[in-house]
């Protein structure tokens, strides 16, 4: 049996101002808009990363300035 499926809506993409990780077996990257340092490390090598660009789906972020938040609480 075979059932028709419907072709997904195209996702709006442009070029998106990413960190992405300096070392090169290690694929971490974050969006600009989404970390919460000016120079964020990589969180799966802890290597520093570099600002780069990708073209990725449009996602919006409603806090326009994540870096002024607190990275984490402490939970005790």
């Amino acid at each position: 049996m075979y059932f028709q499926r419907k072709s997904l809506e195209d996702l709006i993409q442009e070029n998106t101002k990413v960190w992405a990780c300096d070392k090169e077996d290690c694929n971490g990257w974050i969006r600009d808009n989404f970390s919460f340092e000016t120079v964020p490390t990589c969180h799966l090598c802890l290597s520093p990363m570099i600002s780069s660009l990708k073209m990725l789906p449009i996602i919006s972020n409603s806090n326009k300035n994540m870096k002024s938040l607190q990275k984490g609480r402490l939970i005790s």
